[in-house]
C-alpha cells in the first residue's frame, strides 16, 4: 500500500448539508440593553414609592365635617348645608368629626359659613339670637363714627348720639349699651353694625338710626 493512500479523503458531497444545519441550529445570541433593564428598575421603584406614599397619606388623613353651601350667621344648619371630606390635619386643630354631622344639623350657624369649608366646634350653636329678652338692630354708621379697629361679633358697645348738624349737643344724649353680633360693610361706604340690645331699648334705637348722629365706642375687649 503506497503511502499516498492512507492520506484522508477529502470530505464529500454528504457533509455540507450536516455543516449546514449544525450551524443553522446554534442558538442567536442575546443582546443586552442596560438602559432598558436601568429604566424597568426605576418604575418598578417609582411605583412602589408611590403606592406607599398613598398609603400613608390615606393612613394620616381624617374625615371631617365641612360645609356644602354657605350658611349665614344665626341660620339654622340642614343636613343638606353638610358634607363630609377625608383631609390630612394637624390633631391640634379644632374640628368635627365626620361621626357628629347628624348632631350638627339642626343647630344654628355661629359665624358666616363658607362653603367649602372645615367645620369646627365654635362655628354652631344651640342658642337662637336673638335670646329671650333682646332684639336685634341694625345700625348704619359712617367711617367716621366708627373706630379703626375692625369690629368682631361678640364686642361689647356703646352707641352714642352725637350732636347734631348746628352743633348742639343734645340736654340727654342717648348712651346705649349693646354687643355686636354681625358687621358688613355697604356699598355706599358706611358700615351696617347688627347689634343686641334689651327688648325695650330697641324700637328707640331704630327710630335714631335714621339721624345719621349716632357713633359707636368700642370696649375693653379685655375681661
Amino acid at each position: 500500500m503506497s503511502v499516498l493512500s492512507l492520506k484522508k479523503k477529502p470530505d464529500t458531497p454528504a457533509d455540507g448539508p450536516l455543516r449546514g444545519a449544525q450551524t443553522a441550529a446554534r442558538p442567536p445570541r442575546v443582546r443586552r440593553r442596560p438602559l432598558l433593564l436601568v429604566g424597568t428598575i426605576t418604575a418598578v421603584l417609582v411605583g412602589g414609592l408611590g403606592a406607599a406614599w398613598v398609603f400613608t397619606t390615606s393612613a394620616a388623613s381624617t374625615e371631617v365635617v365641612a360645609t356644602r353651601a354657605a350658611v349665614q350667621r344665626g341660620e339654622v344648619i340642614e343636613r343638606d348645608d353638610l358634607m363630609v371630606v377625608r383631609v390630612g390635619l394637624d390633631p391640634s386643630l379644632d374640628v368635627m368629626p365626620a361621626g357628629r354631622i347628624e348632631e350638627i344639623a339642626g343647630q344654628r350657624a355661629a359665624t358666616d359659613l363658607v362653603a367649602g369649608g372645615l367645620l369646627a366646634s365654635s362655628s354652631v350653636t344651640a342658642e337662637v339670637v336673638p335670646g329671650a329678652g333682646e332684639a336685634l338692630v341694625g345700625v348704619a354708621f359712617a367711617p367716621t363714627m366708627l373706630p379703626a379697629e375692625p369690629l368682631l361679633a361678640g364686642d361689647r358697645v356703646t352707641i352714642v348720639q352725637t350732636p347734631g348738624a348746628q352743633g348742639e349737643v343734645t340736654t340727654a344724649p342717648i348712651v346705649m349699651e349693646a354687643v355686636v353680633s354681625q358687621v358688613t360693610v355697604l356699598e355706599t361706604g358706611d358700615t351696617k353694625v347688627d347689634v343686641l340690645v334689651p327688648s325695650e331699648k330697641a324700637a328707640e334705637l331704630a327710630a335714631r338710626n335714621g339721624t345719621g348722629q349716632l357713633a359707636l365706642v368700642l370696649e375693653a375687649r379685655e375681661r
